[in-house]
């Protein structure tokens, strides 16, 4: 299995309909996966928690990657998510990620802060809200 990276992983857990969850995830996250987010830890379970309810909001979006660093199996970027949810509000988010992936390439630990550039308060919690 090829390396992945934050853009492929989003735009498949994100952006793909038409992949199912469970398949996507496991695409690119190994089974011990876990994340944290602007401070707070999730297991997969959670993680993906997480992103099946993004999914319920966000009905379209883009991923650019600015920076993105690999050494073995670690793994670093920074990327704005910019997300058009189904009420037609958009969100412009900005993060940070350190991460570890697992032998196969899959992320194995992601450590990441976010920045919200533009949106309602109520979505600064979006990397994060389940």
């Amino acid at each position: 299995m090829a390396p992945t990276g934050i853009a492929a992983a989003l735009t498949d857990l994100l952006f793909d309909r038409d992949l199912p969850l469970a398949e996507a995830a496991d695409r690119h996250f190994a089974p011990d996966y876990r994340q944290r987010t602007d401070g707070e830890w999730a297991d997969r379970t959670e993680f993906l928690a997480h992103i099946a309810h993004l999914r319920t909001i966000v009905a379209a979006g883009s991923i650019e990657v600015h920076d993105e660093l690999r050494e073995g199996t670690r793994y670093a970027d920074r990327h704005t998510v910019d997300i058009t949810k189904h009420d037609g509000s958009t969100v412009r988010t900005e993060v940070y990620v350190f991460a570890d992936l697992a032998p196969d390439g899959r992320f194995r630990r992601i450590e990441e802060v976010t920045l919200m550039l533009r949106g309602d308060e109520a979505d600064r919690n979006l990397g994060s809200a389940r």
